[in-house]
């Protein structure tokens, strides 16, 4: 088999781009040339790639070589670096942030990394808990914001640490509380959110013994929000969500405190993008000392 580091790169950014007319600006090359190279990977390969009636998609083939080729590209890029053997670091690196760490966390890193790594950009890949691993290590972004993770690989860095907080609407008898006892939010009905919140409610629950009920479930925060506005039932939310709520709407913490770690990361199962790297050691150790979440 004879698969070229071009072929890789093109297959790579049409599926980043979702199209071949795109990709070919990105890479500077002709889009039949873009053509041709994807054409030439799946002759090598023995067969497609991708699905192209109807948009991009990949093929089931293609989504074993992708991850492949993203991990090939990584290590080129670190072999490229190395052989400079200077200090100018210039490309994107695509972040994967669950929605309240885009809100309360991204801008603080963007605004660090912009002045201290100017030539690097950082694209923006929000999603929920579980898919962060799951696309770090699938290619999908380069690197991500992992939210208490069980095992981060080596070069991790813990960015922040926030808690989880109840949700309440201001009028609300438990809004005047100093903190707020889960039982007690479960008395008037529980709102989850199915976006990554529910599993570390439930282990709440367990951990102080008590059963695990819920009113409703939900996957958009704002659903949540305008629920909890309704009076249909309370939540809890991590604390760096505050700067989304209403103005209707309130947290206050939760009497048995749970902190939630946020790590910056690589993937376990691939070379770091050496940009990746680079961004992590401009955050530096400290950085997590600096974020204020105040409840």
């Amino acid at each position: 088999m004879s698969v070229t580091i071009a072929q890789l790169r093109a297959l790579v950014t049409v599926v980043d781009r979702a199209s071949f007319t795109e990709a070919a600006v990105e890479l500077g090359v002709g889009q039949s040339a873009v053509s041709h190279s994807v054409t030439g990977l799946e002759r090598a390969v023995g067969g497609r790639v991708l699905r192209r009636d109807g948009g991009i998609a990949l093929t089931a083939l293609g989504s074993s070589v992708i991850e492949h080729a993203r991990a090939a590209l990584a290590s080129v890029a670190a072999l490229e670096s190395a052989v400079r053997r200077d200090d100018t670091l210039t490309g994107t690196v695509r972040l994967g942030a669950v929605a309240t760490v885009c809100q309360g966390l991204v801008p603080d890193l963007l605004a660090l990394w912009s002045a201290r790594l100017p030539n690097i950009a950082v694209s923006i890949y929000e999603g929920d808990d579980d898919e962060m691993p799951e696309w770090l290590e699938a290619g999908l972004v380069d690197a991500a914001v992992l939210v208490e993770p069980s095992a981060a690989p080596p070069g991790a860095l813990l960015v922040a640490t926030d808690e989880f907080a109840a949700l309440v609407p201001a009028d609300h008898p438990l809004a005047q509380q100093e903190s707020i006892p889960l039982d007690e939010l479960d008395d008037d009905g529980l709102i989850v959110s199915t976006g990554g919140c529910e599993t570390h409610v439930k282990r709440m629950h367990d951990e102080l013994g008590l059963p695990y009920v819920f009113s409703h479930r939900v996957r958009e925060m704002s659903t949540m929000f305008r629920m909890v506005q309704q009076g249909m039932g309370v939540a809890v939310i991590p604390s760096l969500g505050r700067g989304m709520l209403p103005d209707d709407l309130v947290m206050r913490p939760l009497t048995a405190r749970r902190p939630r770690r946020l790590v910056l990361s690589g993937p376990s199962t691939r070379p770091w993008h050496p940009l990746v790297d680079a961004l992590v050691d401009a955050t530096g150790a400290d950085f997590a000392s600096t974020v204020k979440v105040e409840l």
